[in-house]
């Protein structure tokens, strides 16, 4: 895209809900020669318009190696997503971008890979993990672990079936309160760390969910022997404009938009000293 501040009209051509508060959205552009030539990274972001009501940056949750449509999964929190929220298929929105970076795939070929979500922290991961899945052969261990508040709360049911369901997958997923049909792990996150085999020497592993669970996740995987730079995760600061200009999401000399959102620990580390 040329210019990043002009965005380009896109129509919902899917809508699923996953929760009681959060839809998944498949979105294709007006033109099609826009939607041909789309390219974007897992990781990276995009801000959505809706008409009357603003924009606000989202993730991509689909796959660039499934580009038929551009998802995004978006929780109830506000104005704006309460209207995007409203709208179906064959609505328009605008979109702009892709924007910031997104994350290194060529550097973790042959690696083991280690994918830790909670709640709407997965839909980041999501493009990321059908990435990997759609070039299986590229990369070693795969494996996935998920928390959320209670079952209703799990996004992705019907994917975490067919990832529980491949062999070459381990998928492990947790919940902080059950209820009477649940027979899965209760507990956080970090209680699913013991019921695998963690290779902290030859893993990546990708982290994405609140503040709160990313801090006792990490804490957890440095006591394992991961390595600063093996631990990758996603920052939300405040985006605005994308394109790092407003200065809403600096951190120092560093603009989330567009120096991340995707950062190893080590240099999260390096932007809070």
């Amino acid at each position: 895209m040329d210019n990043l501040f002009l965005p380009r009209l896109a129509r919902i051509a899917l809508v699923r809900d996953e929760t009681p508060d959060t839809k998944t959205f498949g979105l294709r552009f007006r033109d099609p020669v826009d939607q041909r030539d789309f390219r974007f990274l897992p990781g990276q972001f995009l801000e959505l318009s809706v008409f009357g009501f603003g924009e606000a940056p989202f993730c991509f949750a689909s796959s660039p190696t499934r580009p038929e449509l551009v998802e995004v999964t978006v929780r109830r929190t506000g104005q704006l997503t309460d209207a995007l929220h409203t709208l179906g298929p064959g609505d328009e929105v605008g979109l702009r971008g892709p924007c910031g970076n997104g994350f290194d795939l060529p550097s973790a070929q042959g690696k083991d890979l280690l994918f830790i979500g909670g709640g709407i922290g997965l839909p980041p991961l999501r493009g990321l993990i059908w990435n990997v899945l759609d070039e299986r052969e590229r990369f070693g261990r795969v494996t996935i672990m998920y928390g959320a508040k209670t079952p209703a709360d799990l996004v992705y049911k019907d994917e975490l079936q067919e990832w529980a369901a491949r062999g070459d997958v381990e998928l492990l997923v947790t919940v902080d309160r059950s209820n009477n049909g649940w027979t899965g792990n209760v507990g956080m996150v970090p209680t699913l760390f013991d019921k695998t085999e963690l290779r902290p020497k030859t893993t990546l592993s990708y982290v994405c969910g609140p503040p709160v669970m990313i801090k006792f996740v990490v804490q957890d995987l440095l006591m394992r022997g991961f390595a600063d730079d093996a631990i990758i995760s996603t920052l939300e600061r405040m985006m605005q404009c994308g394109v790092g200009k407003c200065n809403h999401c600096a951190i120092g000399h560093r603009y989330v938009c567009r120096d991340g959102p995707v950062f190893t620990f080590r240099q999260i580390k390096e932007l809070v000293e």
